[in-house]
């Protein structure tokens, strides 16, 4: 009996430890999320406590299917062109702020309540910037408002944000029927106006604007940093591929073009040999240009206006993107992912929190939330941007769908919804059918069928929902439960709803809002069943404040997208978002107590 003790609590020790280093390397964000699940994953089946047969059952897990589903169903709506009418009725709002935020966030919250809030959100991200631009103000005052719209709609539904579908599917498991499509409704919708109305009238005001920001100006600057170089007969260059050059010299530039005679070589190849007289069009700070000059011994020519030129070739076209969390590029070189040469695309210019970058692109380590601008042939630019995981911003040509499909995808993904919402089919069963279809119907292509689903979000759901389930089962859920309630008469269900929402407001402010989801429903359930009472109030506590992420721009994709494009520091996210999560608090509260009393 001792000894299955000392082994019970040796679990219950490795667990907690296991869970407290998930937590931390969440924090500091080093690691990408999928691969911190992973290895608590992998630590916990080693050590016997997850049982190998079920170490990935998680991945089965409907919770896991329904967001993959999701997200499907989100890029066929996009192709369907339903977004783009959307999209173009905003732009024509007019130039009064107010009535353009207005606007906006009214579009962002109902857009999330239906479709992933992140894609919604990188779908507002360039009509906010052309607003932004067209009346000459900061888009700091439309970005951070817009990204919290997106966390407040996916509030609404089951589907708006993955911590609704574990909170759903969590019901389910403690022996009741899990909740509907629109169960969140009722709690979100006023929750989410309050935040909307809060932030539209009042709370823009409290985002910090700096003059010196140089965010949503990159093309603008791009003729300051492209010079024209000609290769004279005794340079080292000449009989050399474009790729030696890197070999040959420190100095850190992009070759855009390789002029010969008449005929011109845009983006040229790294294999290209360089010949006498050649002129190469290089981009890069003044000081790496002079250093490529002394070096290889190449001559300045005549400067001209290389920035209208570029924008008027027909066979290339530039992009301001941002970097996701979920980038090929994020923590990476250029020169680690040789970006010209896999991917085709060259870069120009990085912007990371309103500053601009200057020298070394190649050798700089691209962080989530930049914002960069890369040029590439206009065919597969925008091709080569998806396929990095970036977000495109004010990139002018490229067309979210085809609008003669959206009467088929729109009844398509209704009959979906409806299934689910009257509890015909399983929510899993019903998204995943409304995906099968819109594939047989090419409304996605199939070439995008997995382009379009979040990986990372999938791994850590898959590798979290065991690791979670191994907590409870060696007392780590119950352990904690009863450290709530040990305070005694003190701790009422109503005190313990409050406590739940305000922890995982906190927690979703540094840790991915499915992790917390995942972590904070058993513990939900846990006191509801110790109190006797519904857990239904603190599943809903959970879920309210497992997306109510607003101090920290790593709490939530949302907030990171908008990082670099409005010029935002890590500090400026709480002026507003500390009034915002109090409001949700007094509102919600309330809400919760009325909807879904105990």
């Amino acid at each position: 009996m001792l000894n299955s003790r000392i082994i019970e609590n040796l679990d219950l020790i490795l667990v907690l430890v296991v869970l407290v280093g998930v937590l931390v390397l969440f924090a500091w964000n080093k690691w990408r999320y999928d691969i911190v699940a992973l290895i608590a994953l992998m630590i916990l089946t080693l050590a016997g406590i997850i049982d190998p047969d079920e170490a990935f059952m998680g991945f089965a897990h409907p919770a896991v299917i329904t967001v993959a589903a999701v997200l499907v169903v989100t890029r066929g709506l996009l192709h369907s062109g339903l977004i783009d009418v959307v999209i173009k009725m905003i732009s024509r709002v007019g130039d009064v702020f107010l009535v353009q935020l207005s606007a906006l966030m009214l579009t962002v919250v109902v857009l999330s309540a239906f479709i992933n809030n992140i894609g919604a959100m990188a779908l507002m991200l360039p009509i906010a910037i052309k607003m932004a631009r067209k009346a000459g103000r900061s888009p700091a005052l439309y970005l951070m408002p817009i990204a919290f719209g997106s966390l407040l709609g996916g509030l609404i539904t089951m589907i708006g944000t993955p911590p609704n579908i574990i909170i759903a599917l969590a019901r389910a498991e403690n022996g009741t029927q899990p909740f509907g499509m629109f169960d969140f409704a009722p709690v979100g919708i006023m929750t989410a106006t309050a935040g909307l109305l809060f932030i539209v009238l009042l709370g823009w005001r409290l985002i910090p604007q700096r003059q010196d920001s140089e965010a949503g100006k990159m093309i603008a600057q791009i003729k300051d940093y492209i010079t024209e170089l000609r290769v004279p007969k005794n340079s080292a260059l000449v009989g050399r591929p474009v790729k030696d050059i890197a070999k040959m010299t420190d100095s850190e530039v992009v070759i855009l073009e390789l002029v010969r005679r008449k005929e011109s070589f845009k983006a040229p190849s790294a294999f290209k040999v360089i010949k006498t007289s050649d002129i190469l069009v290089v981009k890069g700070c003044t000081d790496n240009i002079k250093i490529l000059i002394d070096d290889l011994g190449l001559e300045l020519t005549e400067k001209r206006d290389f920035d209208n030129g570029l924008r008027s070739a027909d066979e290339v076209d530039m992009a301001e993107v941002v970097v996701s969390q979920n980038s090929l590029m994020r923590g990476k070189t250029v020169r680690e992912l040789k970006l010209h040469d896999l991917h085709g695309l060259n870069l120009l210019a990085i912007s990371r929190q309103g500053r601009h970058i200057q020298g070394r692109l190649d050798s700089t380590r691209i962080q989530e939330g930049d914002m960069l601008l890369v040029r590439g042939p206009k065919e597969t630019i925008f091709s080569s941007i998806t396929n990095l995981g970036l977000i495109p911003l004010a990139s002018g040509d490229i067309s979210l769908g085809r609008q003669r499909r959206i009467y088929p995808a729109l009844a398509i993904f209704s009959i979906g919804i409806i299934a689910a919402a009257f509890n015909i089919l399983p929510i899993a069963v019903a998204l995943m059918s409304v995906a099968v279809v819109m594939l047989i119907t090419n409304l996605i292509p199939i070439k995008d069928l997995y382009t379009s689903i979040d990986w990372p979000i999938i791994i850590l759901l898959g590798a979290m929902i065991p690791v979670g389930a191994a907590f409870g089962k060696v007392g780590g859920t119950s352990l904690i439960a009863n450290f709530i309630l040990d305070f005694g008469p003190v701790m009422t269900p109503h005190l313990a709803v409050v406590i739940i929402l305000i922890a995982s407001m906190l927690l979703s402010d540094i840790l991915n809002n499915a992790a917390v989801a995942v972590l904070m429903a058993p513990l939900a359930i846990e006191i509801a069943n110790k109190m006797a009472v519904s857990a239904d109030p603190m599943l809903m506590a959970v879920a309210i404040g497992a997306s109510c992420a607003f101090l920290t721009p790593i709490g939530h994709q949302s907030n990171a997208l908008v990082m670099g494009p409005g010029g935002y520091r890590f500090t400026d996210y709480w002026p507003m978002g500390l009034p915002v999560q109090i409001i949700i608090i007094i509102v919600a509260v309330p809400s919760i107590f009325f909807v879904w009393p105990f």
